[in-house]
């Protein structure tokens, strides 16, 4: 399942390859269920073509193309959502370049660009639980705007940490993964943080001592700031 790594690795490399480039082509699967259209697929496509896409932005394990006018693409990940980049690795520690003898684009596609410099990438979802939106503003809407705050951009302050878990009377791990605590956390990144913090998954939050918070947040940052070899 994507965690925050490979959400993160795919911001990235959107932004490092993609960003002040124009959309000259845009195929959206006709799957109903990942693909989120209300005005339906056909309009999906053209409100891409000839948008230039300026930023690539990520809250916990959902990512978004910012573009020089709304409406803009949207990507839940879900169980096994990725990006691809024709002929771009975009991860160092999972091979995803696509070479000339990989099926291009997949047959799991669910959305499809070329740019105007000839760069091609596209969206996958093998398992159909991956969910791709257009929105005006993705940060004020559900899911993006229920998101609590993302533990590689914008972690909490240790007392505010504390001060959280000390109201919290759920186990750890599940209150880990709940996304409107702190979204990026997945269940192998709770499992880290909590196995360097010395802390049991079913312990009650509102139960740790002080310095055993204190410990969980340091092992979050630490966690967190690892992402940076993904660049």
């Amino acid at each position: 399942m994507p965690e925050l790594p490979e959400v993160e690795a795919a911001r990235r490399a959107l932004e490092a390859h993609c960003v002040g480039r124009r959309i000259t082509r845009c195929a959206v699967a006709d799957d109903s269920k990942v693909v989120v259209a209300a005005a339906g697929r056909v309009a999906f496509e053209r409100a891409m073509v000839g948008r230039t896409i300026v930023a690539a932005r990520r809250r916990g394990k959902n990512l978004w193309l910012r573009l020089d006018a709304p409406p803009f693409p949207s990507f839940q990940f879900g169980m096994a959502g990725a990006i691809y980049i024709k002929g771009v690795a975009v991860t160092k520690y999972k091979r995803s370049a696509v070479n000339s003898e990989d099926e291009w684009p997949s047959k799991y596609s669910k959305f499809f660009v070329e740019l105007d410099d000839g760069l091609e990438f596209s969206f996958t979802d093998k398992r159909r639980f991956a969910r791709v939106r257009l929105f005006d503003d993705p940060e004020t809407v559900p899911p993006i705007s229920e998101l609590g705050p993302d533990a590689l951009f914008e972690p909490m302050s240790v007392d505010n940490f504390v001060d959280s878990l000390s109201r919290k009377k759920i186990g750890i791990k599940a209150l880990l993964l709940d996304q409107s605590f702190i979204s990026g956390i997945g269940n192998w990144i709770a499992d880290e943080v909590l196995y360097q913090s010395k802390i049991h998954p079913l312990q009650i939050a509102s139960s740790l001592t002080r310095e055993s918070c204190e410990a969980l947040h340091q092992s979050i940052q630490e966690v967190s700031l690892t992402l940076h070899c993904f660049e």
